[in-house]
């Protein structure tokens, strides 16, 4: 699966650094409830570690590179919603690609990122999965929001990449837990992962409505 932006398109809010005075001086302070650290200890959620706990969380969803039982049951319903176009973003959209083995069409979830007027897919899961392969064999896909569209896809030479990674990582916040860079990190540290996740290139061919 390519990003998951049904997985939460959320935002994890950072706190600013320096001390700061109470604004309520006059009684005493309730105690902070924390979450349970790995340690055994408690204390006030600090959105570092939240955020990797949630990432690591959302990788074991997907151990061996693969969806598990309980991701691929999240993809099926995020394939029909984002198809529909109903609650989701104008990036959520379902991709229909055929198999390059058993003929059969295959549909899951994808963010498509959309930079300097074009749009691309990204393999968050790198290498390993069979939608690349297959895209590789027959580069026709259909991509589905309220309607299906025939499109073509162009895979990006890895050193076209890093650009692409950034901005998908901006549209695919399911996404992130999977990318070994974080988001807003210079395009250098893109550019050094890039060869790990292969992006491509779609192109319009034409409507399917009918």
């Amino acid at each position: 699966m390519s990003a998951g932006p049904g997985e939460g398109h959320r935002a994890v809010l950072g706190t600013a650094g320096g001390a700061c005075r109470d604004p309520f001086p006059q009684g005493p302070r309730r105690p902070t409830v924390g979450l349970v650290a790995p340690g055994g200890g408690t204390g006030p959620a600090r959105p570092g570690r939240v955020r990797q706990w949630r990432h690591a969380a959302r990788r074991r969803l997907y151990r061996g590179g693969r969806a598990g039982p309980f991701a691929a049951a999240l993809n099926r319903l995020s394939a029909v919603q984002f198809a529909a176009g109903v609650l989701s973003p104008s990036q959520a959209m379902t991709m229909e690609v055929r198999g390059r083995r058993t003929g059969r069409v295959i549909s899951f979830p994808v963010a498509v990122a959309d930079l300097d007027g074009e749009r691309y897919v990204v393999s968050m899961l790198g290498e390993g999965v069979s939608w690349g392969h297959n895209l590789r064999a027959d580069n026709r896909a259909v991509l589905r929001r309220r309607g299906p569209e025939l499109v073509r896809l162009e895979e990006v030479p890895t050193d076209r990449r890093a650009p692409v990674l950034r901005r998908y990582l901006a549209v695919a916040p399911g996404a992130r837990a999977h990318v070994r860079v974080d988001r807003s990190a210079p395009l250098t540290e893109f550019a050094r992962v890039a060869g790990d996740y292969p992006v491509f290139r779609v192109s319009h061919v034409r409507s399917l409505r009918r």
